[in-house]
């Protein structure tokens, strides 16, 4: 299939983009920086008092680049008018080179889960919705038919990182889908409400979590919800990415790494490939093969890594991976040349 690379002038305007907008959510440090230790993984948090009481926001985990960014917030947010109109004038600039910006309706709502705090607080954009915004991190062109949804936006998170952090989203996704004209679908065993339906349209939300077994419905609680569990959605997930979403400015979202979305979309397609999804599940090989071309040229060995560590995970992922893989023929030909096999 034919890989159309974006300029390097819009691949450079959305890596400055991306870092101007890590720069500006470092910029809202209020007090002081603290560290706490869960499970061998060491997490930032903004400390400062309101009133009499002391408040701790979760900023994320402990790495050189946030830590980097936060030493800086004072510079930061002296800049911050300066850094707004230059990322206004970015946004232009990849709206002219043909980036896909991301509707007025997904991206009103990505805006106000980004303001509440989801993606600060763990919560993952997956889907076709994350899918599209790898045409800023691949520096690729993708077709708009390629793209088309039908409008389900889907979120993940980890329920032990939610209940971890110690932390909350400032607003529920209750309450933003709710002005967002959505409503509630309530649970068929329990009154625990993880998805959203569009009320005059066919738009639907839902919030996943990894499942290790049986595929229950399990509260998120940093994030205000709860989630359907789902096997093979841990790897998925694990070490995900900024990214994004062209709308106004940018707003500054969380996705999974491309290649490991790639590989588990192998698996998807094998768990819908009977019943009513299978038109979903031809679309999930088409998303694969599609990643695995780019990612085969650009990013061998990240890809090599992410399907050695599938493979190695049990036969029952090698056994849904292997069954997509008999359906695409030139992806299969593509893997086995990067795992040697």
């Amino acid at each position: 299939m034919a890989i159309l690379s974006h300029s390097r002038a819009a691949q450079v305007a959305y890596q400055d983009l991306l870092h101007l907008h890590l720069d500006e959510r470092a910029s809202a440090l209020i007090g002081t920086l603290e560290t706490r230790t869960r499970n061998g993984r060491t997490y930032l948090y903004d400390k400062f008092r309101i009133g009499t009481q002391m408040q701790s926001r979760y900023l994320g985990e402990n790495t050189p680049e946030l830590r980097a960014r936060l030493d800086r917030a004072v510079a930061l947010k002296a800049d911050s008018d300066a850094r707004r109109k230059t990322m206004a004038r970015l946004a232009r600039t990849l709206r002219a080179e043909g980036f896909i910006a991301t509707d007025r309706d997904t991206g009103s709502m990505l805006a106000a889960f980004a303001r509440a705090g989801m993606f600060r607080l763990g919560g993952t954009l997956i889907g076709t919705a994350a899918y599209a915004l790898y045409q800023g991190e691949l520096g690729v062109r993708f077709d708009t038919d390629e793209l088309a949804q039908t409008g389900d936006i889907d979120f993940a998170s980890f329920e032990r990182l939610s209940v971890a952090l110690d932390d909350e989203i400032e607003e529920t996704p209750g309450e933003i889908l709710s002005a967002l004209k959505f409503d509630a679908v309530p649970g068929v065993f329990d009154s625990q409400v993880w998805k959203w339906r569009q009320s005059s349209g066919a738009g639907m939300v839902e919030f996943l979590t990894p499942a290790f077994g049986d595929e229950t419905v399990k509260p998120l609680p940093a994030l205000g919800v709860s989630a359907q569990g789902l096997n093979y959605l841990n790897y998925l997930i694990a070490d995900p990415i900024h990214a994004l979403a062209l709308y106004r400015s940018g707003i500054l979202v969380q996705v999974p790494r491309p290649e490991k979305y790639a590989i588990h979309k192998l698996i998807v397609a094998d768990r819908r490939r009977e019943g009513p999804d299978q038109a979903k599940a031809r679309k999930d090989r088409a998303q694969a093969a599609f990643l695995v071309s780019v990612l085969a040229e650009d990013r061998p060995d990240d890809l090599a890594e992410a399907y050695a560590d599938a493979l190695d995970r049990g036969p029952r992922w090698r056994h849904r991976i292997a069954a997509s893989l008999s359906r695409l023929p030139e992806t299969a030909a593509q893997l086995d040349a990067l795992s040697g096999r």
